[in-house]
């Protein structure tokens, strides 16, 4: 061993119990950095979900592998740390409350006033994520043969990476640093100081009034969860609609069901400056609809503006390695970058910003990093069939094309749709807004691509992701028992649909003849 990690320790508020074990798993301040071996097979740069799938599935093949693993802050990466995990620990507790809010229509008398305990959800959270960060601990990696360092890696030419004073001798090496969260160039916006996904769950006192900027999932999902915990949010995004990137009609029941809720939506909002002021933070905007400047004041701001990558501080340019401060690294479809040994995965590099969507690609390096011999062999990145989910309530789930990328690619489709209001359980949960949207190849029962808005739209999502990986049919769906009731029967739904379309009148006489003959 030799002298501790020069990387300063992240900072965790508040340092209660719970974030004192997080630290301890995922950043352990007594951390002695190894001394480096003389040769690396792979060196990966971020333990994140894609480093830490890469270096686990590459040291845990039994094949004796070499490999080293470098984090300049957190291992487990956004998802464990500020991401995935953090938010849907709040979105739990938010959804108690609506559920509180709506039991009357259930016959349950809810109190006349919901009590929220801000600081008790807040540390319910940092609970559960110091109970899971185990699973993403250095000890766990350093167990599996790992070298595992922390502090900034940097390379230093086409074989070397270095981590403060190591030198890391690698054959091939793996960028998954990720990304953080975009700021926008507002004035006054600095000054005034703001939050992001990085720092809103270090808060332990709910903002009164807090303004979110963006009204993508990060944005929609946040202000949703932080108004059902009691604060009054106003919701700021530059488009004409929320989730603008999602399908039309799911995003606008979303959309619909934000209003119903009370927030304010300000929408195609133009922010002009932020300034600080004696009862909190003035934000100056216009709208395309209104040449007059508006503003509103809160407490804090949130901003959920999309991601940047992490590509400051890794000497690219030394290792012939292109990138773009907006896009990430530039990587071909094997995930390969314009530096033949090194390869990226993850946020640094993909349109997916999905932890799952990481987990994939990791498994797509790990084989073309080290098993394809002369390129042979390779998997592609275009390959994956990817769904995603944001988490608003109701959920948005998809998978596959939209209808607008199918004409773009000159694909005839046909659409089935089926309004949860038809599916008995959704009526029994009060539950029947929403819908499932299905397209399929016209003249076909091809599954090419499907959009679900419900309450657990992610649950049901990944049946239809089978069908496409697998490439059943509807008609192979239309033959699938569905447990009754359950709300995943909106997919037998679609797939008999789809069945009774091929009821032609030349089908129905031959139908006849066979009934008279039986």
């Amino acid at each position: 061993m030799t002298a501790p990690s020069l990387n300063p320790e992240p900072a965790l508020q508040p340092l209660n119990r719970y974030n004192q074990t997080l630290q301890a798993h995922v950043h352990p301040p007594d951390w002695v950095n190894p001394t480096p071996a003389q040769h690396y097979d792979l060196v990966v740069i971020g333990a994140g979900t894609a480093g830490l799938v890469v270096a686990a599935g590459a040291a845990g093949l039994g094949l004796g592998l070499k490999v080293a693993l470098v984090e300049k802050s957190l291992m487990g990466g956004d998802c464990l740390n500020v991401g995935c995990v953090p938010s849907k620990c709040v979105i739990r507790s938010s959804r108690v409350v609506a559920d509180m809010r709506e039991a009357a229509s259930f016959g349950i008398q809810p109190p006349k006033q919901i009590e929220v305990d801000f600081a008790a959800v807040m540390d319910r959270m940092r609970q559960i994520r110091a109970d899971i960060s185990h699973h993403d601990s250095v000890e766990r990696f350093s167990n599996l043969g790992i070298d595992v360092f922390l502090g900034q890696a940097r390379f230093v030419d086409g074989k070397t990476v270095q981590v403060g004073e190591h030198r890391l001798p690698f054959k091939k090496a793996v960028i998954a640093a990720g990304a953080r969260a975009h700021c926008p160039d507002v004035p006054g916006l600095a000054e005034a100081g703001f939050l992001t996904n990085e720092t809103v769950f270090s808060l332990t006192e709910r903002p009164r009034r807090l303004a979110v900027i963006g009204g993508g999932p990060i944005g929609c999902e946040l202000a949703q969860a932080f108004h059902r915990l009691g604060s009054e949010v106003t919701l700021l995004h530059n488009h004409s609609h929320l989730l603008n990137r999602e399908d039309a009609d799911a995003a606008a029941i979303v959309q619909q069901q934000l209003r119903q809720e009370g927030l304010n939506l300000v929408l195609e909002a133009k922010l002009g400056r932020v300034e600080t002021t004696a009862t909190g933070k003035r934000l100056h905007y216009s709208q395309t609809d209104a040449a007059e400047l508006k503003t509103v004041e809160v407490d804090e701001i949130l901003v959920g503006a999309g991601r940047v990558p992490n590509v400051d501080g890794l000497n690219l340019e030394a290792v012939g390695v292109e990138y773009d401060r907006r896009r990430g690294v530039v990587v071909n479809d094997h995930l390969q970058t314009t530096n033949p040994h090194i390869f990226a995965a993850g946020d640094i590099c993909m349109d997916w910003k999905f932890t799952h969507a990481a987990d994939a690609a990791a498994r797509i390096v790990i084989k073309n990093a080290l098993f394809a011999p002369f390129g042979l062999g390779r998997s592609k990145l275009s390959s994956l069939v990817m769904p995603w989910v944001t988490y608003t309530d109701p959920e948005i789930a998809h998978v596959g094309l939209y209808a607008h990328e199918a004409k773009q690619q000159g694909i005839e489709v046909d659409t089935i749709e089926i309004p949860f209001s038809s599916v008995d359980r959704a009526l029994a949960d009060g539950e029947s807004e929403g819908f499932l949207k299905l397209l399929h190849k016209k003249g076909s029962d091809k599954i090419l691509g499907a959009t679900i808005v419900a309450r657990h739209a992610g649950e049901m999502i990944s049946e239809i992701t089978l069908a496409i990986v697998t490439g059943q049919g509807l008609s192979a769906l239309s033959g699938v028992i569905h447990p009754y009731p359950t709300q995943a029967e909106a997919i037998k739904k679609a797939a008999d649909a789809y069945r009774r379309t091929l009821l032609t009148p030349r089908t129905q006489s031959l139908l006849k003849l066979l009934t008279k003959l039986s």
